[in-house]
């Protein structure tokens, strides 16, 4: 099945993807650095009430990023 790459930012509570790429220059270089990789499984662990910031599962590391961040993380949701 083919789906399709969206922002990190649209996974809901729960919901894991696969990173295919990032989008943003520099913001993009933080995420890298912070262990943002192609390939590397992501999990949105919690949402916070207003939908900002986001806690994220990433390798072995638990994220907090804010919303605008997260949508640079172009996942294919499994």
């Amino acid at each position: 099945m083919n789906r399709s790459l969206l922002p990190l930012g649209e996974l809901k509570e729960g919901e894991k993807g696969i990173i295919r790429r990032l989008s943003q220059g520099d913001l993009s270089l933080k995420l890298l650095e912070m262990g943002f990789l192609p390939g590397e499984s992501v999990t949105i662990e919690k949402i916070a009430p207003l939908g900002d910031p986001i806690s994220v599962k990433v390798g072995s590391y638990l994220l907090s990023l804010r919303k605008e961040e997260a949508n640079v993380v172009m996942v294919q949701q499994q």
